[in-house]
Order: C-alpha cells, then structure tokens, then sequence
C-alpha cells in the first residue's frame, strides 16, 4: 500500500490543452450573501482581484508565449467563478493558437464576463513586468498580541467590540493568520487581511481572535471576506470601512477580494507570501 494510488495524493486530473469556455463554472454569490443579511442594494463596493502567474499560449508561429494576467471581477456580478475551472479554462490555452495578446484579452473579457454575469477587466502583461514585484499590505500587525486561543471555527462575530475608551481613531490593521478552507475540495486556503476604517477603537485582541476563528471554516475567498466586512460593520459601527485579503495562490492562481464603503479601489499589492 505505498504506491501513489493508495497515497492521499492529489489524483489525475484530465487538464484541457485547447480553448473551451463551457470549463467555467459559475457559483451565484446571493445564497452566501443571505445568511449574512446582504441583499440590493449592496452595503459595500468591491472587487476580486485574480492574478494568474501559469498563463501561456501558441502564436501564430506556434511558439510558445508566456503572461501573467490580472482579471478584476465587480462585486457588483451576480455570480463569483469556481477557482478550480478559471484554472482548468486558462491551462486550456497552452496549445491553442492566438494571434497576439489583445486577441487572447478580448477573448479572455468575453467568456469572464459571460459567467461573471458582469464586465470583468482583463490584463495581460509579460512575466518580469515591474508591475509583479513585491509590496505587502501597509499597516499595524496584530499578530503579535499575547493572547490565548482555543477557537478555530465557525468564525464568531461576538468576538468583535470597540475599546471601552470608546475613542474615534482612522487605524490600518493587518493580520497573516486568516486561513479558511475550500468548501469544494476541503484545502486550505491562506491569507493576509487589511482592515481599514475610521470609527469607534476595535478591540485589537477581539479581532484577532475573530479572524483566527475562520481556520477551520468551509467558504469561498471572497465569501470569507464579505462576512467579515459585514460583522465589523454590525459589531462596531465604523463610520468607514475597507476589507482586503491577499490569499496565496493555487494552481498559478491567487484571489484577492476587497470589500468597502468608499469607491477607491486598492492597488494589486503582491504580498511576499504570493
């Protein structure tokens, strides 16, 4: 029993080495948004910001070509797009012929926006661009607050309180303990996570145990996110409020939601980790 069959290995996965949009698999964001008491109009703006590292294609002379892409998905879309056919639906595009970036971005908005049900923003850039260096989420660690744990899930909200000082304070914190785990293959996925806001002193340490509190929880990225930007709202009543979380990748592809009350969008910060 020591061959890889009977390991808990990955097993064969048949990956597509041609075009084929019908890989995409939409999941309708509402039903995850109800149990949070999110309906229209939306208590927040947003993006879900991928980047995809494993992106390549033939020209016309059947050379290869490399890329990496960036796509930004509103939060506004009614549906998010399962992450494991966005992978199998790029790999996709290793034996195809295209004529040149442009027509692969075109293509790429096309069938993106098609299962998004919304305009997704396509970039295509060559792999040493500058834009891909590294610049980690600005502000305050909490990591380091001496404080006890025992609960890693489901992820409880009453953890989260203002300070009894009750003081108003415009604050970036950030923490590298979120993990979370897919809710269709069971892995694991990991994270940084920004939370900006102006408002009422959140306690540092009920946070902190709030966000430690979703390791062992099943939801999506930008699910995850969502529930913590609607139970810092409820909970401590900032009068601004911005939630990003940079996860690792998997499979040559990394999600980055960002949920907030204000109309700025974040920069695609890729942190060390990613």
């Amino acid at each position: 029993m020591t061959s890889p069959e009977y390991s808990p290995l990955g097993k064969h996965t048949v990956y597509a080495d041609r075009y084929d949009p019908s890989l995409l698999f939409p999941i309708p964001r509402q039903a995850k948004r109800d149990e949070i008491g999110v309906d229209e109009p939306l208590p927040f703006q947003g993006v879900d910001i991928w980047n995809a590292y494993e992106l390549s294609w033939l020209d016309m002379r059947r050379k290869p070509v490399a890329a990496v892409a960036e796509f930004h998905v509103p939060a506004t879309s009614p549906n998010i797009i399962e992450s494991k056919s966005f992978k199998l639906y790029l790999n996709g595009f290793a034996q195809e012929p295209v004529a040149n970036a442009a027509a692969l971005s075109a293509l790429l908005q096309q069938d993106l926006s098609r299962a998004a049900g919304a305009p997704v923003m396509v970039y295509i850039r060559e792999p040493r661009a500058a834009k891909h260096l590294f610049a980690d989420l600005e502000g305050e660690s909490i990591d380091g607050l001496p404080v006890k744990i025992d609960d890693y899930g489901p992820p409880k909200a009453d953890y989260l309180r203002v300070s009894a000082a009750g003081d108003v304070v415009e604050e970036v914190l950030v923490s590298d303990l979120l993990r979370s785990n897919c809710p269709v293959t069971g892995q694991p996925d990991w994270g940084s996570v920004q939370i900006k806001y102006r408002g009422p002193a959140i306690d540092r340490e009920g946070l902190l145990r709030y966000l430690v509190s979703f390791r062992t929880h099943n939801e999506f990225h930008e699910q995850c996110v969502e529930r913590i930007f609607i139970d810092v709202m409820k909970r401590c009543a900032p009068e601004q409020l911005s939630v990003y979380a940079r996860y690792t990748r998997r499979g040559g592809l990394d999600i980055n939601p960002f949920r907030s009350t204000g109309k700025a969008l974040p920069d695609n910060v890729r942190g060390a980790r990613q």
